[in-house]
Order: structure tokens, then sequence, then C-alpha cells
């Protein structure tokens, strides 16, 4: 598929068959995150990828509106959580080479450890669709979020920026409301072009 047909393709699929994921599959599409790019190459990220029933049957409970909204995500074969580690991104900026030995997370413009990881989320979301699946990110709300660590063991420093199903979608997945389109804004709306509010 090329590229720009993956781009156009993709959207949030919430409804799945159970069909299972080749276990080839599941490792590209978890490998295609490691591609992403971070700043001083901290990489620092971590994934959780839920992909056995039981261990998958724990995480539900995390995300109750999801379930309710839309209990077919349940299906889903895989689910990952993508994790963002903020002191991986301090202790490369302490190196020598960058100079920054007081570790102030001031001197960053952006938390740029949640942007890594947001940008590692879309390389598994792309991915999907290049292997002829669907796929969702979704948000884990903050009080569910220490009671996840908890179940899942995951250290404190390490912050769920949300979760991702992915799987086959379902036969009778519902038609994408008109709205989705008649609500995407134009490039000539929200590119400006040398200078704000030129648009052309």
């Amino acid at each position: 598929m090329e590229f720009s047909e993956v781009v156009r393709r993709r959207r949030m699929i919430r409804h799945y068959s159970s069909r299972a994921l080749a276990p080839d599959v599941i490792e590209r599409v978890l490998a295609s995150a490691l591609r992403a790019p971070s700043a001083g190459f901290s990489q620092g990220w971590a994934f959780l990828a839920l992909t056995d029933p039981a261990d998958r049957a724990r995480f539900w409970p995390f995300v109750p509106t999801r379930v309710e909204q839309t209990p077919t995500m349940q299906d889903a074969p895989l689910v990952v959580v993508p994790l963002a580690h903020k002191a991986a991104y301090l202790e490369r900026y302490a190196e020598p080479d960058k100079g920054w030995a007081d570790r102030a997370e001031a001197r960053w413009p952006a938390p740029y450890w949640y942007i890594d990881t947001g940008m590692a989320a879309l390389l598994m979301l792309l991915t999907a669709v290049d292997e002829g699946l669907g796929a969702c990110f979704f948000g884990i709300m903050p009080d569910h979020l220490d009671p996840f660590r908890a179940e899942f063991g995951v250290p404190g420093d390490y912050d769920p920026i949300g979760g991702i199903t992915v799987g086959y979608r379902a036969d009778d997945i519902p038609a994408q409301s008109p709205q989705v389109t008649e609500r995407r804004r134009a490039a000539a709306d929200v590119v400006h072009r040398g200078q704000w509010g030129r648009h052309s």
C-alpha cells in the first residue's frame, strides 16, 4: 500500500472481529514504534503489549467509559499502552554533549517525552493500516492511572499516554458519520503561509 493511501485510510476503529493476529504481525506493529523520532535519541518510552485474553480482560476495567460506549473494542486481539519516561530525557540531556546538568524540566519548551511517545503511537496506528488492520487510540482517565500501574506492575515514573487497540475490523462496522467529513478542517483554514493569517 502506498504511504499516501495509508494516511488517507487511517481512522479510529472501535469495532473488531475476534480473528486472531499472527505473531509476526503483532511484532511488526510493535517494532514500528521504535522507529519514531525522539529528542536526543533519548527513546524515553516503553510499551505494555497485551495479547493474552486474560491480560486484556484485566485492562478493560481501567477504561470503563470506553467499554460502556463501545464494548466491541474489547474484541481487539492486541492492546498496547504506550508509556512516556520523562527521566530518560532529563538524564540524556544532562550528558556532556547536551550539558543540561541541572536536569531542569523548565529547560524544555514542550514535554518531548509525551510528544515522542505520541509519535511512536502514531507509527503503530499507521502500521496497522498498512497491515490491513484497524486501530484506535484512546485515553485513560487520571483517576485510573495509579490502579492501572499497580495491576500491571508499571513503575510510577512511566506515564501512560493512552491505549491502542489493534485488530481486524468487524464485518458490520458502522459507516463513518458524515459529520466527520463536515468537521474536517481544510488546509486553507489551518496552514498559514509565511505569515499568520495568510493562507495562499
